[in-house]
């Protein structure tokens, strides 16, 4: 009887960015980064980032597409008040919901819009249609709710709004094993140590194996080399090899640090 522990499956997740002053240049993106590092933080590994316009069959599509090859999706964008802001009918579409006005999520923005003063026209009250069947995702800072349909995770794209609901949402969510890294940093340039590196990747294929390139100030080149996986022992292994690759070469380990 084999006692070889068998790999838990990793849990993964997408990121599916919706609007286009994406595209366009217009806004800059800075959710990805936030995102990835707090879902990393729960063991849960980011797998996937598309960019979608403000169309329908692109991002029924893209929805579709990626709820069926991870365990989680995220989407940002296009949940506010004008007539570009059509995810939330497109996530429905994608899966065969109804839209409705929910009444929690009237009686929060109603709530909100009292106290701030500001009428709550019916364009507003557009951020109140979920889908039918969808729990509502809370919002600390500007009480329109983001909402979970399946797997789907709707969010807002402004940053500070995401990275606070995205703080309410992580006790909810399970990551599998923790993905640990290993940092090599060194003198020599990637071209140099590719091939080793190739073999040891081929050695640890349960370690994911980096190669970037830096340029410092003062001319100083050389390559970060980091590795990536969820067994503490194997990574270790596979880390001294590295380190071992590149004094063959006469190189130089700097910044060398291992971190969870």
């Amino acid at each position: 009887m084999s006692t070889e522990t068998v790999p838990a499956a990793p849990v993964t997740a997408a990121l599916c960015i919706i609007g286009n002053e994406i595209l366009s240049g217009r806004t800059k993106d800075k959710n990805i980064g936030f995102l990835a590092e707090e879902l990393t933080g729960i063991g849960i590994q980011m797998a996937e980032v598309r960019v979608v316009r403000d169309d329908e069959a692109e991002i029924v599509a893209a929805v579709r597409s990626l709820s069926e090859r991870y365990t989680y999706v995220f989407t940002s964008g296009g949940i506010g008040p004008t007539h570009d802001d059509i995810t939330t009918a497109c996530i429905a579409k994608a899966f065969g919901a109804k839209v409705a006005r929910h009444p929690e999520a009237m009686r929060r923005l109603t709530a909100h819009y009292a106290h701030s003063g500001v009428e709550f026209n019916e364009a507003r009250k557009k951020m109140a249609e979920i889908p039918v069947g969808a729990t509502l995702i809370d919002n600390p800072v500007s009480a329109a709710p983001g909402f979970i349909l399946g797997n789907v995770h709707v969010l807002p794209g402004v940053p500070r709004i995401l990275q606070a609901m995205v703080a309410g949402l992580k006790p909810g969510l399970v990551g599998g094993p923790q993905v640990l890294s290993r940092t090599v940093a060194c003198t020599v340039g990637e071209g140099t140590v590719a091939e080793g590196l190739g073999a040891i990747q081929a050695r640890y294929p349960a370690v994911e194996i980096g190669s970037y390139p830096y340029f410092r100030p003062g001319g100083v080149f050389g390559t970060s080399l980091v590795l990536r996986g969820t067994d503490a022992v194997l990574l270790d292994a596979a880390a001294e090899e590295v380190r071992d690759l590149v004094r063959s070469f006469g190189g130089e380990l700097i910044d060398d640090e291992s971190a969870a």
